[in-house]
Formats: C-alpha cells, structure tokens, sequence
C-alpha cells in the first residue's frame, strides 16, 4: 500500500493560496464585488483555511473537498472582519483601508451578506455524505462568532463584566473557527467522531489562549509584535488584564485604575503608563500567562489522544508553534 504524502505547513499554505487565486470574486455588478476581491485578497496569515487542511490529511486524505471547506472557512472570516470593522469603524485592515473607507458603509454590508452567502456556496460544492453534519458545524460555529461579538459590543457598556464572561467571549468570538475549521478537515477525512471532537478541543482551547497572549502582547511587547503598545487600554477594551486587575487590586488602587481609565484621549501615554504599572505591581501579567499556559496544555492534552504518527502531527505542532511562541 502507497504511503500517503504528509504536507508540511509551507506546502499546504501552498496549496491553499493556488486554490485561492484560482479563484474569480469580480462579477457583475462590479461595484458589489470589488470589496470582496480586495478583502480576499489583502493578506493574513490563512491559519483557518490551513487548519481545515492539517485536520483532513490527519486521516483520510481528500484534498478537493478539503479545499471547498477550507474556502468556506475564509470567505466566512474575511466576511465577519467586513462586518466587524464597520460596527468599530475601523480605518485600517492589515495595514490597509477597511472596505467600508476604501468603498462606503452600504457597499460594505452588502459585500459582506454576498461572502457569506458564498462561503455556503462553496460547502455546498462538497460532494461527500457528511455534507449534512459540516453544515451543522459550520451553522452552530458562525452562530457562535455572532453570539461573541455581540457580547465584546455589550461589554463596551457593562460595569458587571468578570473574567468567566470574557473567556467566553473570546470563545465564541475567535476559538470556535478555529475549532471548527479543523474539524471539518476531520470530518471530511472520516475521522470517528472521538477523533474529530478531540481535534476540535485542540482548536478551542489553542484559540483562547492564543487571545490570552494577545492580550498580553498589546500591554507589554514582544518580538514580531507590529501594533502600538496599550492600544487596547487607550480603548478601555475588557481585557483579561483589566479584569483581574479590576479583582486583584486594593480599594485605593482601584479608585487610582478608574482615574486612569476615565482619562482623555489627549492624556493617552500618561493613562497607559499607569495601567501598565498597575499591573506589574499586582503581578497581573503572570496570571495571564499562567492561565495562558494552561489553556496550550489542554490544547496538547487533547491533541496526545489523536492516534497517528509524530510526522503526521508535525504541520500542526508548526503553526501551534507559530500562533504562541511570540516573546511576551
């Protein structure tokens, strides 16, 4: 019997980028389909529609069909980001305008319904009879992704917010397609359903601790990281970080942290300075990565009760390797 070609993660991103430009998004009317192509084709790292393809080759192989889901997948996350940038009006994607600045608003959201009617167009090419079970996946996954954004916009305006609710969030917001997209691959390759579960709670739990470092990495830096550092609190954003500082800190602390926060735009340095200060005087930082690390042991633990070979797991341990060895 012909032993089966394990792709490393250089080849299959490789082959998912041939796939992609093979690809025709410009169709009449133009003025709808342009902002498709541009976001399509405006970068990013491709880590789902990768996933998609690591989780099929982990067992039967069937390239064609992995590739219609690993479509779906992208087309659905550049889809969400559309939508997302115009609810925080971003200006910026990647370094580059947003589809609504570049284009307008009504251009944007209507772009971005054709994606996601597309990224079901796309499932809908597989030709295989678990077609039925990834759709349910993939409808539960991109309810989940709503049901998360919705809760970091409510948290904008919630005083109640704790730390079990924002691990939820960011759950549902960023792990579960994560999650998902490997377990299509799975499913698609006719992995048993402990298999293909086990490879999703690798995607979930790699997921929320790749956000924990996120954070972690917007307060204090590390190699690579190409953002400004306290972006996220010159937004007041609810982190992990602010929360368990919010928890941890005493009650003169805690009025200083809200004097902080409350500072203007034009006091932006000054009021980062303090947070950060704030939390290194409480440790908070290690929390993160404690609670960081013990998510990417789960993530591994789950990964261990995968039966293949070491070679086969070598693209994954690669982009994992990728995802959370960032310095912070």
């Amino acid at each position: 019997m012909t032993e089966k070609k394990i792709n490393s993660f250089i080849d299959l991103l490789d082959i998912f980028s041939n796939f992609l430009n093979e690809q025709n998004f410009i169709k009449e009317p133009e003025n709808l389909y342009k902002p498709y192509d541009y976001i399509m084709n405006l970068g990013g790292k491709r880590i789902r529609p990768i996933l998609c393809l690591i989780g099929n080759q982990l067992f039967e192989q069937n390239l064609e069909d992995t590739l219609k889901a690993a479509m779906a997948v992208e087309v659905f996350h550049n889809f969400s980001l559309v939508h997302d940038d115009v609810m925080d009006q971003a200006p910026l994607r990647r370094g580059k305008p947003t589809v609504h600045h570049k284009y307008d608003l009504n251009t944007a959201i209507l772009s971005g319904d054709l994606m996601l009617v597309d990224a079901y167009e796309y499932l809908a090419k597989i030709d295989s009879p678990q077609l039925p079970q990834l759709i349910r996946l993939f409808n539960q996954t991109a309810r989940q992704v709503c049901e998360g954004q919705q809760w970091d916009m409510d948290f904008e305006s919630r005083d109640d917010v704790g730390i079990e609710d924002y691990l939820n969030m960011i759950e549902h917001k960023t792990a579960v397609l994560l999650a998902c997209s490997l377990k299509m691959g799975a499913i698609i390759g006719n992995a048993s359903e402990e298999e293909a579960n086990h490879l999703y709670e690798f995607g979930r739990n790699i997921g929320i601790s790749f956000q924990l470092q996120d954070d972690l990495l917007d307060s204090f830096g590390g190699d690579g990281f190409g953002k400004k550092i306290g972006g996220d609190i010159a937004q007041n954003k609810k982190t992990f970080l602010l929360l368990k500082a919010q928890e941890r800190v005493d009650p003169d602390t805690a009025v200083h942290l809200q004097q902080l926060l409350d500072l203007p735009t034009e006091q932006e340095a000054q009021k980062i300075e303090g947070v950060i200060k704030i939390y290194k005087r409480f440790g908070i930082s290690q929390e993160a990565r404690n609670l960081m690390y013990a998510y990417y042991d789960a993530a591994l633990a789950h990964l261990g009760q995968i039966e293949t070979t070491e070679e086969a797991l070598e693209p994954l341990v690669e982009l994992t390797k990728m995802l959370m060895m960032r310095s912070s």
